[in-house]
């Protein structure tokens, strides 16, 4: 098999924007797929719903059957093994506990000047979907690091959507992260069709005023042609991340961790920068060594299209170029395994996480480390973070002025009010005593 394995500068001006820009896909053609789906939906609700579950999951459901039933949660959580509940429970305190610190104050204000008053009431929001994707495999993490912050932030009603497997049914490992955050409401239906669902409601299916979730390039697009219905939440795509080495790293682990975005699918991106061709040798002779062990022919496959493709080994000229790198590409992981990571941390502007030192690989704040794991992709992390309690919350300005307060301040907000040209704005505090 091939892996890529590039030196930055004797790069060509394509080759590098094929690089930085990986799997960004248009998704034009899924458009224009998706554009049916959701005004049937929109029109036939339910029957929709229905068809488009047969059609796609292959299964199918009976109408007024959409929601988990009591019976279905009872059967499902029975099926969860002590191991699973261990790992799952633990998981879910770490995360609840990183997210916990991130509410601010319900209510705040200040006193900007004498008798002005201003600051900000915090609401969550009334009511989030929350999509959990199941095309290859179940994702509890998922609804852990979805459900969580939007538990915290104390939405009133949280409902997850999620397509069912082979059996019409809710995987139990995701019933089980549900019940443990206290959601109870759970709909068996994934897609397009599941985000127009909660875009405009049907017979089962509650109306929310936002979704959040990764999924398929259906799911984008539904996501973009519905953004005027309903708030899609942070943009998600293919998976990718980027290893910061330096001559001191171990290369079976910088292989190891080279791996782990790698195998989501052939669309991610997984790259070592590094200014060392030392370790560079050492680690592509790693990864063809762990390539030939892996068990599943999936997910070998997929990591050697991605090592083929979108990813690779990047050889550059010093740590500050690798740095320079980095922050171009603003990867959704990115591992720092050089001598002093905390020394180099400052430097690091874009990245939806970065982990520091050996011993924190992808794989941990993927599931239980506690920081939320649904991250910008495709360089949007250059203006997006990480999901987190603020985008299940909203604020409110607020602002008082006394009659002394008032005083000062009338004659200036007319005079602004004159600049701009709005008469009645100049009127309502000139005319006030």
């Amino acid at each position: 098999m091939r892996i890529n394995r590039w030196k930055w500068r004797e790069l060509d001006l394509d080759q590098k924007k094929l690089i930085m820009t990986r799997a960004s896909a248009d998704i034009t053609d899924h458009v224009q797929t998706v554009m049916p789906i959701i005004e049937a939906v929109r029109t036939r609700g339910d029957e929709a719903l229905i068809k488009y579950t047969k059609a796609f999951d292959r299964v199918v459901l009976q109408p007024g059957n959409l929601r988990v039933s009591d019976e279905e949660w009872q059967r499902g959580l029975a099926m969860v093994t002590e191991e699973m509940a261990e790992t799952l429970s633990y998981a879910a305190g770490n995360i609840r506990r990183f997210h916990a610190t991130q509410m601010p104050e319900p209510i705040w204000m200040m006193e900007v000047d004498e008798g002005i008053m201003a600051g900000e009431k915090v609401t969550p929001i009334s009511d989030v979907a929350l999509y959990v994707p199941r095309g290859k495999g179940s994702f509890p993490s998922v609804l852990l690091m979805l459900g969580t912050p939007a538990v915290v932030a104390g939405v009133p009603r949280i409902i997850v959507i999620t397509p069912p497997n082979e059996k019409g049914e809710v995987d139990p490992a995701i019933l089980f992260a549900a019940n443990l955050l206290g959601i109870k409401e759970i709909y068996k239906v994934g897609g397009a069709q599941a985000i127009a669902a909660v875009a405009y409601g049907t017979e089962s299916v509650p109306k929310c005023a936002k979704v959040i979730g990764p999924g398929n390039p259906y799911v984008t697009a539904a996501k973009r042609l519905l953004a005027g219905v309903i708030d899609p939440g942070v943009p998600a795509g293919p998976s990718e991340a980027i290893i910061l080495a330096d001559e001191g790293a171990n290369p079976h682990h910088v292989a190891l961790d080279l791996l782990i975005e790698a195998e989501h699918g052939p669309d991610s991106a997984s790259l070592l920068v590094t200014p060392s061709q030392k370790l560079a040798e050492a680690v592509e002779k790693e990864l063809l060594q762990l390539i030939n062990t892996m068990e599943s022919d999936k997910r070998r496959e997929f990591v050697t299209t991605v090592l083929s493709r979108y990813g690779g080994l990047v050889e550059v000229n010093s740590m500050e170029e690798a740095v320079d790198f980095v922050n171009e590409y603003a990867p959704e992981h990115m591992e720092v395994q050089v001598r002093e990571p905390f020394a180099l941390l400052p430097q690091l502007k874009n990245a939806g996480e970065i982990l520091l030192g050996d011993h924190t690989p992808i794989t941990l704040c993927n599931f239980l480390l506690g920081p939320n794991a649904i991250l910008p992709t495709g360089r949007n992390a250059r203006t997006i973070s990480a999901v987190s309690i603020h985008d299940f919350i909203k604020r409110s300005s607020i602002g008082y002025v006394t009659k002394e307060g008032f005083a000062k301040v009338r004659d200036l907000a007319a005079r602004f009010a004159d600049m701009e040209g709005f008469e009645t704005h100049a009127r309502a505090v000139r005319e006030r005593e």
